[in-house]
């Protein structure tokens, strides 16, 4: 990572080297890799966290009956996981029509991993923002108890302050915690332009590995609204921020950003301060030359024809 050096004007240049704080997909067809080919870029994975699930017996000192809740909200895979797998430990049978509400399309697709998914009702947000989401957890809060399956030490405070605000029967559930991961090794001996977060808790990674983080022009970019204003808490310039109505997910923001056309920045600064130095100097010569030789010719030569006339 340029921890050191000259610094770069953000979006200086196409980022041809990208770091994703996330581990590398499993299968060959994954966007990522179509994306990688199609901007001819190289596309590092490395989780910035590891994720450590909350045993079934320290789970129970929640005091939470799971069945009790027919709406399981997701904001990640990570929660789908670890729902299930404490729901596996605790022999939990899941009523066939619970509703789930997650926070985007992918993660809503992720649940045919566990479920019959045609038979279940599931639902998501129209762009993959809090707020789309919490648009159709409101057409539900009447009917629905809700639980909010979320790590233990990282939770989205605008959903929560929303249910609270909005009456909603709801209930956190902490199924799993994160732990920063050691990422001093690939982030020292590689250089990138662009890094992509997904968690508040990828960002305080990188923190606790590198308390003296510089940014140095890297474009950083961030998934979700939490982990927006983490980048932004923690003194970085935020470029890109996802999801949103033209960037839905990461893929997408990453393709339309590496669609921009490479812009020598240095150069045109270059080019603009000589022209500085010698467009702005020159003009105003020229023109005062012109200005003062013009009024001259047209009062010598009137008065000198008036004089002939008047001495024939």
């Amino acid at each position: 990572m340029s921890k050191n050096g000259s610094k770069q004007e953000v979006n200086s240049k196409t980022a041809r080297k990208i770091l994703i704080s996330q581990p590398k997909p499993e299968s060959e067809r994954s966007p990522y890799f179509d994306l990688e080919r199609k901007h001819n870029v190289e596309l590092v994975f490395h989780p910035f966290i590891v994720l450590e699930g909350i045993p079934a017996r320290d789970f129970r000192k929640q005091k939470i009956d799971v069945q009790q809740y027919s709406g399981i909200i997701f904001t990640s895979r990570n929660a789908i996981d670890h729902f299930f797998r404490m729901s596996e430990e605790l022999k939990l049978s899941i009523a066939q029509d619970t509703k789930y509400f997650c926070i985007t399309e992918a993660v809503a697709l992720y649940l045919q991993k566990f479920i019959l998914y045609r038979k279940r009702k599931v639902f998501y947000g129209a762009d993959g923002t809090n707020k789309s989401m919490l648009d159709v957890i409101n057409k539900h809060k009447e009917a629905e108890k809700f639980l909010y399956v979320c790590s233990e030490n990282q939770q989205d405070s605008e959903i929560c302050s929303w249910l609270k605000n909005n009456k909603c029967d709801f209930q956190l559930a902490y199924m799993y915690r994160t732990i920063s991961n050691d990422i001093k090794p690939v982030l020292q001996k590689n250089d990138y332009d662009m890094i992509c977060f997904f968690t508040p808790s990828g960002v305080k990674s990188l923190l606790d590995n590198f308390p003296d983080f510089k940014q140095n022009g890297t474009v950083l970019t961030a998934f979700g609204s939490n982990t927006s204003k983490a980048v932004v808490d923690a003194g970085f310039n935020l470029e890109i921020q996802v999801p949103s109505p033209q960037r839905p997910s990461m893929v997408a923001a990453l393709d339309q950003f590496l669609a921009k056309p490479v812009i020598n920045k240095a150069a045109t600064k270059v080019a603009t301060k000589t022209a500085s130095k010698t467009a702005p100097k020159a003009a105003p010569k020229v023109a005062a030359k012109a200005a003062s030789k013009a009024p001259k010719k047209a009062v010598s030569k009137a008065p000198v024809k008036k004089a002939a006339k008047a001495t024939k």
